[in-house]
């Protein structure tokens, strides 16, 4: 899928475009190895607080570039612009070490589709946040995300090694990816039947008191669900996190808040059981979160479609950036009470 360095002409991004945040970069990332279409970025996470490259933003910028080789400019903290012009993706083994609570799990989704072209197996290693609101736990990649790749065709394994919360991060997360010569599409346009609700409450440094106050809460709202307490080895925290998963014949979706301080346990279990009840009280095959995962591969495989419970502001920043390096067209259309997103080659 891959063309000679240089060989295409550069794109102008706006990383100001749509959600306005980490979203553009990291898709225009993955794209531009994958393609090996080189990209100019300004205005990087315009619409945050901090506008400008973060750690983690910096550690998927020097992942990527280290992955295929690739010429950059303005790699650096705070960095509003970018210039990327990829080479070959290489596999290999890499080891990645953000050095705050950035999420592990976005630098791995910024490189991993790019090693599933490889030229040979690889091994993936990244180190710092695990858990986090501000991104997609690696359970949450581990039990909805990966089986529906490797229904693509993905042979990849991802194991989390050590929990990293935020604010102290510390944690780690490992993948192993053979090389795949092409995607297959997927259509997931319902869900089958319900197989089971399962949650479960992590502590680590956090008094075990508070994750059974977390269940009893879920439990009251969600009446079949399935409880369990992991309490994590205390240097893993302090951290506090609730999931739910829901698994359904044709996909599995995890739900998941955090603990914080000054935050009550029952406020933690409402905010993860509200949002498993309205997906269970829809007809959507997938959630907002799980949507916004699925929509890159599908892309890459050149169709699909899926419906969900809504489109967020990453899927539609997402669309528009796909559709500058890839040919292919997404429509996002409400039908119903659910949203429809299809893919078909331009």
């Amino acid at each position: 899928m891959q063309s000679k360095q240089n060989a295409a002409p550069w794109l102008e991004l706006d990383g100001a475009q749509g959600e306005g945040g980490g979203q553009v970069l990291r898709s225009a990332l993955t794209l531009s190895m994958i393609t090996g279409t080189p990209f100019r970025i300004e205005h990087i996470r315009a619409k945050r607080s901090k506008p400008g490259l973060l750690r983690q933003h910096l550690t998927a910028v020097q992942a990527a570039a280290a992955i295929c080789g690739a010429q950059v400019s303005g790699a650096e903290a705070g960095s509003q612009r970018l210039s990327f012009a990829p080479g070959p993706i290489r596999g290999g083994n890499y080891r990645f070490a953000i050095g705050t609570a950035g999420s592990c799990t976005l630098v791995l989704q910024t490189v991993l589709p790019a090693l599933w072209f490889a030229d040979v197996p690889s091994t993936l290693s990244v180190s710092g946040g695990t858990h986090n609101r501000a991104a997609p736990p690696a359970d949450f990649l581990i039990r909805a995300w990966q089986p529906l790749l490797a229904r693509m065709g993905v042979e990849q394994t991802l194991q989390l090694q050590r929990h990293g919360f935020y604010p102290a991060g510390g944690g780690e997360v490992s993948a192993s990816v053979a090389p795949c010569a092409s995607l297959q599409p997927i259509e997931l346009l319902s869900r089958g039947a319900l197989g089971g609700i399962r949650a479960e409450a992590l502590v680590a440094g956090v008094p075990g008191s508070v994750a059974r106050r977390e269940l009893e809460r879920v439990r009251a709202q969600i009446a079949e669900v399935d409880g369990q307490i992991r309490e994590l080895p205390s240097r893993e925290g302090p951290g506090n996190a609730v999931l739910i998963e829901v698994a359904h014949a044709g996909v599995t979706e995890v739900f998941t808040a955090f603990g914080e301080r000054g935050l009550p346990a029952e406020r933690v279990a409402d905010q993860v059981a509200t949002e498993a009840r309205q997906y269970l009280q829809s007809d959507a095959a997938v959630g907002e979160h799980l949507a916004d995962q699925l929509l890159l591969p599908l892309a890459l495989a050149g169709g699909g479609a899926f419906t969900c419970t809504t489109a967020s502001s990453h899927l539609h920043t997402n669309t528009a950036v796909i559709e500058k390096f890839l040919p292919v067209e997404i429509e996002v259309a409400q039908q119903g009470a659910v949203v429809r997103v299809s893919l078909t080659r331009a």
